[in-house]
């Protein structure tokens, strides 16, 4: 067993968030334990993104789980539905990939109970999102109770923090804590629906997040769209 007070499980799904959010735990003082999960999503490009953000970040262990959720659907990343291009608006969006973020971290948790470690760190923000209920400090604080209560470690009065340092934050924040930590943010990917030539679409929800948080927070965006998000 490893030694669990230095190693972290960081959930890096090669978007912005995930990224700054893995390096927030490296500069915590963390051996970065990382997991990108391949779940058959429409933009599969974000896993070369995953794998050039461990290799950046010296994560100790990269691994890439299968786990194919197109098998249930329900989602525009994960089914035939078309991704949205008009907008963030106020209701939760067919992006939303059901329980997508509780079962990352449940794997997430198994993952690190079978290493020792007891540092979950996990990209979610409440602010400039899509509205997903999985990104919310309720469902954080909840499943760190879950944690505590479903695994073996937690019933022997070793619990689990599920860390999500950019909960709070606005995506400009975001972006100027990556550049803060020496980030090379063009290494992530955050487009839902990929446009011809390997480039961010410009449209969907995701695109016109980031390309907000560069705009605000005054930082040269390196991401190519395929129209000015």
């Amino acid at each position: 067993m490893t030694d669990r007070s230095s190693h972290a499980v960081c959930l890096i799904s090669g978007g912005l968030d995930s990224f700054v959010s893995a390096a927030c735990a490296r500069a915590d003082g963390h051996r970065i334990l990382a997991l990108s999960i391949d779940y058959n999503q429409r933009h599969q490009v974000e896993l070369a993104a995953a794998r050039r953000i461990a290799t950046v970040l010296g994560a100790e262990r990269h691994v890439v789980l299968p786990l194919d959720l197109s098998l249930f659907g329900g989602s525009a990343l994960t089914a035939d539905i078309a991704v949205p291009k008009d907008g963030v608006g106020e209701d939760i969006p067919v992006t939303y990939v059901p329980a997508r973020n509780t079962i990352f971290l449940s794997l997430a948790l198994g993952w690190a109970e079978a290493m020792g470690a007891r540092d979950l760190y996990i990209g979610v923000n409440a602010l400039d999102y899509s509205g997903y209920p999985d990104c919310r400090p309720e469902f954080i604080a909840g499943f760190e109770k879950l944690a505590e209560l479903a695994t073996k470690a937690g019933v022997e009065g070793e619990p689990f923090r599920i860390r999500a340092p950019l909960l709070t934050m606005s995506k400009a924040d975001i972006v100027r804590k990556g550049t803060e930590l020496g980030l090379d943010l063009g290494l992530s990917w955050s487009c839902y629906d990929p446009a011809p030539g390997g480039v961010h679409c410009g449209l969907c929800d995701s695109c016109r997040l980031r390309a907000k948080g560069f705009e605000e927070a005054g930082i040269p965006d390196p991401t190519r769209y395929a129209v000015p998000a």
